[in-house]
């Protein structure tokens, strides 16, 4: 999916949402377990449910791996399933030397090899270039590279003092030597919304994936109001307070409700911020 098509689809749809498919087989409604593949028909009815009210979707792989072989079924049926007007981001976090990040790459970017066929993949980038420019090689594909996340422990080393800028402003800068705004994404957490102005005058062309609204607490309309630009250039991503906002048979139901009701705010957003 380019720049172009995914604004469009921002706009038509008057929301900048992405649902986390975080999906833990010992949190899903137990009328599930009878399925023959519950994690995957937990995701088809979320996805259904919610896709009015979202342009993005973003299985966190970890949830997937942890369950081996029929994890990563699942996940691939969870992808083949997603329709192809949606974005898709695989929350990876991957990031290794040339050769290795080449096969991450390939798990992530060519169904022909994996199954899997991702528009887009999270990459860690603490060891620079070489660990990032093997995932730029795949036409069309997005690199999503972690910048100023929103846990705890992001202080520790993500706003250490380099020179007179800390090591997230770092990382914003050097990256766009590897890729322009129609490649490259970065993450930045909701609960760092005083920082989004100080981004914006670094990458101001970029989509930025915003986790942390929801559960973590983050602010929808402070990161609208300083994190958006003329061609929306967010991605806010919810996760468990849509997929779990319910547990019961209705639990489908309760997650369109939750994924309607911030669409319905992201569109004030959008009237209001995206000039």
């Amino acid at each position: 999916m380019t720049y172009q098509e995914l604004f469009t689809q921002i706009s038509a749809k008057k929301t900048y949402l992405c649902v986390g498919l975080d999906t833990d087989i010992r949190k899903i409604p137990s009328h599930l377990l009878q399925e023959a593949d519950p994690v995957f028909e937990f995701n088809k009815q979320i996805i259904d449910a919610t896709a009015d009210y979202c342009v993005s979707y973003k299985p966190n792989i970890a949830f997937y791996e942890a369950m081996g072989a029929k994890g990563w079924e699942s996940l691939q049926k969870t992808l083949e399933y997603i329709p192809a007007t949606h974005f898709t981001i695989a929350d990876a976090k991957r990031g290794d030397i040339g050769n290795t990040s080449g096969l991450y790459a390939r798990t992530f970017f060519d169904p022909t090899s994996s199954g899997l066929n991702f528009d887009s993949v999270t990459v860690a980038p603490y060891m620079g270039s070489d660990s990032v420019i093997p995932f730029l090689e795949y036409e069309n594909k997005w690199v999503i590279l972690l910048a100023l996340t929103s846990n705890i422990g992001s202080s520790d080393f993500q706003r250490l003092q380099v020179e007179d800028s800390s090591l997230y402003e770092q990382v914003l800068k050097i990256s766009q030597e590897w890729a322009g705004a129609d490649r490259m994404m970065y993450v930045v957490g909701a609960t760092q919304a005083p920082e989004f102005e100080k981004i914006r005058t670094i990458v101001p062309d970029h989509f930025l994936l915003v986790p942390g609204v929801g559960a973590q607490g983050g602010d929808l309309e402070e990161v609208s109001r300083f994190g958006m630009n003329s061609h929306c250039g967010l991605l806010v991503n919810a996760s468990r307070s849509i997929i779990y906002a319910g547990n019961g048979i209705d639990f489908s139901q309760k997650a369109r409700q939750e994924a309607f009701k911030i669409q319905q705010e992201m569109a004030t957003y959008l009237d209001l911020y995206c000039k």
